[in-house]
């Protein structure tokens, strides 16, 4: 979605994908929609009590693959692609400020030591978030190796 807005008739219809997929695995958590501050994005809360741990799944895969599925299906009913993002609760920001304390550890880590320092077992938007936020330090750089879920994200300090 290139700098188009959101329309209220494609959140709405979003809204009844997520409602009618959660509903198809036995979900009963409430769905809200709306669009980022930039407008670039769908952002899709749901909210539930009981489900929490099921809807986000083993280090979010289950909310991972949600969000996949129902940015599918918004590609098919729009014929473009649509960003899509889906959070429980808080649990992205959580999140991504865990990750952006791992990426901030590690970095001194490297510096410290001179070592590459390694972090295996990421999601490719964890990883994602670890190399933006190493990107400002001017004295570290971040390279993803390997493949699939071999790949690994190291942190060393930059070679002059």
């Amino acid at each position: 979605m290139e700098n188009k807005k959101v329309s209220k008739d494609r959140l709405k219809k979003i809204e009844e994908s997520a409602v009618k997929l959660l509903s198809l695995m036995g979900s009963r958590a409430k769905v809200s929609v709306s669009s980022d501050k930039a407008d670039q994005a769908v952002l899709i809360n749901l909210e539930t009590d009981e489900e929490t741990g099921l809807l986000i799944g083993r280090q979010g895969e289950t909310l991972t693959a949600i969000q996949t599925i129902l940015g599918m299906i918004a590609r098919k009913n729009f014929e473009e692609w649509v960003r899509i993002i889906v959070n429980v609760g808080d649990w992205r920001e959580k999140q991504e400020s865990r990750l952006k304390e791992l990426a901030t550890q590690t970095g001194l880590r490297a510096k410290e030591t001179g070592e590459p320092q390694y972090l295996y077992n990421l999601a490719p938007n964890q990883r994602r978030i670890i190399h933006l936020t190493l990107s400002e330090d001017k004295e570290l750089e971040t390279e993803s190796q390997g493949e699939g879920k071999e790949r690994y994200l190291i942190v060393r300090k930059k070679s002059n």
